[in-house]
């Protein structure tokens, strides 16, 4: 398996290196993110990514790069928001060619923060909400997504997270609540609080509604994010573990690094991503 994942990095290194140099030198270039795959998965982009950046400025990168999909960040458009911002952002990103998958994440440490969560994830018109409840608030949020029947997918935060530090720190609280309680798998996260991701995912098949991809430099707890094929995430399994549970959600980049100036890295990851799924068709 190291060997394969070798041969993959040295080969799609310089392929979405190269790709890349047309594309942050010419605004109409852009670059594929669904692979023609018989198992492709759906490509999107963590609102996160774009925290330095405009709603205005997020929707050119994101049509840069080809990816349609976006988890909108309340950074973007404030949980608070009006009826009226609501529908100029929304009505931007449908211009913009953008489809609002899901909101968050988004973090919830009173009854008042659940609730304004799930008004706020209706008018937006998503069907689920990546978010952060405390503990003494998940039978509550159990409660909201019953009666909106919008799902909730709890994010993991890595080892410097009081409460949901790894996969499992979701899964143990959600496993016996309502179906449409689930998780948002951090890969990188995952792996900085010594949980293998490509594991994790096929251990918690059944409650993983969403994923947050990226790459790090160490699997150590200071782990930082880099390119896509440059760290120590095993591209490949975590690949093969979405196609064996027929994972039909978004793989959502979160690029965490030259926040500032995100896009070529961004890029690369997309490339890199695409080409592990084209060669492990």
């Amino acid at each position: 398996m190291s060997n394969r994942r070798s041969f993959i990095q040295q080969t799609l290194l310089g392929a979405t290196g190269a790709a890349i140099l047309p594309l942050v030198g010419n605004a109409s270039t852009t670059v594929k993110t669904v692979a023609e795959s018989k198992h492709p998965l759906t490509v999107g982009i963590a609102g996160y990514t774009f925290k330095s950046f405009s709603i205005d400025q997020s929707i050119a990168m994101m049509k840069r790069i080809g990816v349609s999909n976006l988890s909108l960040k309340d950074i973007h458009l404030p949980v608070n928001s009006t009826d009226a911002q609501i529908s100029d952002a929304m009505a931007k990103f449908k211009a913009g060619g953008i489809n609002i998958y899901t909101v968050g994440v988004i973090y919830m440490k009173t009854k008042d923060a659940v609730d304004a969560a799930f008004a706020y994830a209706k008018k937006i018109g998503v069907n689920m909400i990546v978010g952060v409840p405390n503990y003494e608030l998940i039978e509550y949020s159990e409660q909201k997504v019953k009666e909106y029947d919008i799902k909730l997918a709890i994010h993991n935060h890595g080892p410097e997270d009081a409460l949901y530090p790894a996969p499992g720190d979701v899964y143990d609280r959600i496993k016996n609540l309502d179906a449409r309680m689930g998780m948002c798998i951090d890969i990188g996260h995952s792996l900085r609080a010594g949980t293998l991701p490509e594991k994790a995912i096929k251990m918690y098949k059944d409650r993983l509604f969403d994923l947050h991809i990226k790459d790090i430099n160490t699997s150590a707890r200071e782990g930082k994010g880099i390119e896509f094929g440059r760290g120590v995430i095993h591209f490949d399994e975590v690949i093969e573990s979405l196609r064996k549970v027929k994972f039909n959600g978004v793989c959502s980049i979160e690029f965490e690094k030259d926040m500032n100036d995100p896009l070529p890295g961004i890029a690369e990851s997309v490339g890199y991503f695409n080409g592990v799924l084209k060669t492990l068709d």
